[in-house]
Order: C-alpha cells, then sequence, then structure tokens
C-alpha cells in the first residue's frame, strides 16, 4: 500500500531546568492506509509524545512529518487546527470532555464545528452512543458518569466525524475486559470496513493482540516495528 503517514528523523527534547530529556530521538517510519498498529514500549519511551506529534498536538525539535503529502510541522496554527478537525481523531487517557456537555453534546462537537446539519448529527451521536453501551445515558454530563463510561464518549466522540486517522493514547486504560472487547471491536469494524488508520499507543496486552502490527519503542528510539496479522 502506499504510505499515507511518513514520519522523517523526528527528535524532541524537552528541558527541565538545565537538564535535556530526549523524549524521541531520530524516529523515522511510515504508515499505511488501513493500519491497526499499537505503539509499545515502558513508562517514558516515548510513546504519548510520538503520538501528540504525529497528531499536531506538538511540535517536533527536528525532523518532519507527512501526513497525505502535507507537512503538517510546517502548517501554521490555524491551518494546522483545520487539518486535525477534518482528518484526525483523539483519544486520550484522561477523557478530555467537555464538563459542562452532556454525552451527546461532547460527541456531537467535532460535527458541529465542522457544520454538519442537525438532523445528521443526532442520528450519528445516537447510533454510536448506543453502540458504546450508552444509549440510555445521553443526557448525563461527565460527573455523572464513570470513569469507564467517560472513556467510551470520548471514543464516540473520536469515531463520530469518520475521521481518517484515530490516534488513541491509552484508551482502554480504565475499562474493564468486556467494555474493551466492544470497543476493539467497534474500531476494528470501523477500520475494516471505511479503511479508518488507527494507531494506538498502548501497554494493554488485548489491545496489542487486536493489533496488525506492533512497533516497540525504547528510550525514544524504534527497537522492533513487526507485523503480527
Amino acid at each position: 500500500m502506499d504510505n499515507v503517514i511518513t514520519i522523517k528523523n523526528i527528535s524532541k527534547i524537552y528541558k527541565q531546568g538545565e537538564i535535556e530529556v530526549k523524549a524521541l530521538n531520530n524516529v523515522s517510519c511510515d504508515f499505511s492506509k488501513g493500519e491497526f498498529t499499537a505503539i509499545v514500549g515502558p513508562s517514558g519511551s516515548g510513546k504519548t509524545t510520538f503520538l501528540n506529534i504525529l497528531g499536531g498536538l506538538d511540535s517536533p525539535s527536528s525532523g518532519k512529518v507527512f501526513i497525505e503529502n502535507t507537512d503538517i510541522t510546517g502548517l501554521k496554527s490555524g491551518k494546522l487546527i483545520d487539518f486535525r478537525l477534518y482528518n484526525i481523531g483523539f483519544i486520550f487517557q484522561a477523557y478530555n470532555l467537555i464538563p459542562v456537555l452532556t454525552a451527546k453534546e461532547n460527541t456531537e462537537f467535532i460535527m458541529l464545528l465542522q457544520g454538519a446539519d442537525k438532523e445528521y448529527r443526532n442520528k450519528r451521536t445516537k447510533e454510536l452512543l448506543e453502540e458504546v453501551g450508552l444509549g440510555d445515558l445521553i443526557n448525563r454530563r461527565p460527573t455523572q458518569l464513570s470513569g469507564g463510561q467517560q472513556q467510551r464518549v470520548a471514543v464516540a466522540r473520536a469515531l463520530a466525524s469518520k475521521p481518517k486517522f484515530i490516534l488513541a493514547d491509552e484508551p482502554t486504560a480504565n475499562l474493564d475486559s468486556k467494555s474493551t472487547s466492544h470497543l476493539l471491536d467497534i474500531m476494528a469494524k470501523l477500520n475494516e470496513e471505511e479503511g479508518t488508520t488507527f494507531i494506538f499507543s498502548t501497554h494493554d496486552q488485548r489491545v496489542i493482540d487486536k493489533a496488525r502490527r506492533v512497533i516497540t519503542l525504547e528510550d525514544g528510539k524504534i527497537v522492533k516495528d513487526v507485523i503480527v496479522k
């Protein structure tokens, strides 16, 4: 397959006082359309930094990221925001739900920003929240939901606008086995039927077992890259 994401010589250095910490060290790799890939490695290996730079949430100290031939590291802030809005869905370990919005409103928020009409937003939101098992909780705010329920809303929100790429940072960290299995099935179905590319940062063996490619990071470097299915 043709590469849709190319990462070239990415390094990221954080300064802690006078000490420099190299979170990523000259990382290069490619991703093809429709991948279902797990990024693994010990805490501090650079997994979250890798995803954040890949999604344009953080800037590299050096190197470039190309997504469908667009150099996102060279985009100005406004154009980068627009690119993310129409191409990338994010699932965060900390949920990042908007506290004053209901589950329904959080799920449809990206579609609202995209200008989707109300009828479509309502239909898509209802379908997704039912699919993640929250059909009867659509009017609850995050504080009225458990951690696992909030994560399911976050997953529904990421899927809502049918992005080409979904980047998920420890998406199953707060879910039980049944919820994890169900959500992975939903994401695998979207991956297979619509060609959505999924890239996970994870410690969860259940996610790793579902992945078709596993990239291992250690000390900010790729030490293993294996196609497993």
